[in-house]
C-alpha cells in the first residue's frame, strides 16, 4: 500500500475503460477520492458509480478546474492517461495532418495543460503526484503508427522535464510505459498490433499493479512489461541494430497484410 495515496484526491481522465479504469479502481481500492474523466459521459459515470468516485466527463485538456471543485479544492495525484491512437497508415502514403495534431493535442499537450494548472499549488505546498501514461512507444517505436510513436516520445519527454525540473521541490513523476495492454485501444491498432503487441499483451489490471509497486519504490520509470529495459539499452547501445531489428518486423508486417 502506498501511505500518501489514501484519502488523497485523485484524477484519472480517459477512465471510462482500458488502463484508466483499472488506475480509478486501484486508487479507490486503496482509499483515495478519484474523479473519472473521460469523453463518454456513460462510461465515465459507470466506472465512477462503481468505484465510489465521482464523474467529471469531458475533454481532458480541460478538466482540471472542474475535478478541482469536486474534490473540495485538491487534487493530489494527476493521472494523464487519456490518449488517441489511428490506424490505417499506408507505408508511402502522406500522412493526415488532422491525424497529427489531434494526438499532439491528447498525447502532448493536454499533459502540459495539466501540469500548468496543477504546478502552482503543488509548488506553493512542496507536495503533488504526476502520473503520465505513455507507451513503450515512447521509450521505443511502433510500426505503422508515426503520429502516436512520435506524440508519446513527447509524453515520455515532458515528464521526464518535469521529474528533473521539480522533484527537489515534492513533486513525483511516474513514467508508465507498457508495450500491449488488453483494451480497445490495442484492438485498434490492427494487424500491426497483432503482430508486435498482442503476443504479450497483459490486463489492464497488471498495469495498476505496476504502477502501485513503482509508486512505493519512488520510481520514475514504470516498466510493466519488464523486457522493455532491454529493448530500451539495445536502442541506445547499438541504434543502427536495432532500427533493422524493426526494419525487419516492418517487412514482415508489410509481407503478411
Amino acid at each position: 500500500m502506498v501511505e500518501a495515496v489514501q484519502g488523497a484526491g485523485v484524477v484519472v481522465t480517459g477512465a471510462g475503460g482500458g488502463i484508466g479504469a483499472a488506475l480509478a479502481r486501484r486508487f479507490a481500492a486503496e482509499g483515495a477520492r478519484v474523479v473519472v474523466n473521460d469523453l463518454d459521459a456513460a462510461k465515465a459515470k459507470a466506472v465512477a458509480a462503481e468505484i465510489g468516485g465521482l464523474a467529471v466527463p469531458g475533454d481532458a485538456s480541460s478538466i482540471v478546474s472542474a475535478a478541482r471543485d469536486a474534490l473540495d479544492g485538491t487534487v493530489d495525484v494527476y493521472c494523464a492517461n487519456a490518449g488517441v491512437a489511428f490506424g490505417g497508415e499506408e507505408p508511402g502514403q502522406p500522412l493526415d495532418e488532422r491525424v497529427w495534431a489531434a494526438s499532439w493535442d491528447v498525447n502532448v499537450m493536454a499533459h502540459v495543460r495539466a501540469a500548468n494548472e496543477l504546478l502552482p499549488g503543488w509548488l506553493e505546498r512542496g507536495s503533488g503526484r504526476f502520473v503520465s501514461t505513455v507507451s513503450a512507444a515512447g521509450l521505443l517505436t511502433m510500426i505503422g503508427a508515426a503520429p502516436y510513436a512520435v506524440t508519446k516520445h513527447g509524453a515520455y519527454a515532458f515528464a521526464e522535464y518535469l521529474s528533473l525540473t521539480y522533484r527537489h521541490r515534492g513533486i513525483k513523476v511516474h513514467a508508465i510505459c507498457p508495450q500491449g495492454v488488453r483494451t480497445d485501444m490495442l484492438d485498434a491498432t490492427g494487424s500491426a498490433g497483432d503482430l508486435v503487441l498482442k503476443p504479450t499483451a497483459i490486463a489492464p489490471e497488471d498495469v495498476a499493479d505496476a504502477l502501485f509497486k513503482g509508486m512505493a519504490e519512488d520510481r520514475f520509470l514504470i516498466l510493466p512489461h519488464p523486457e522493455v529495459a532491454a529493448y530500451y539499452q539495445a536502442r541506445a547501445g547499438e541504434p543502427d541494430r536495432w532500427l533493422s531489428n524493426m526494419n525487419h518486423l516492418q517487412q514482415k508486417w508489410e509481407a503478411a497484410r
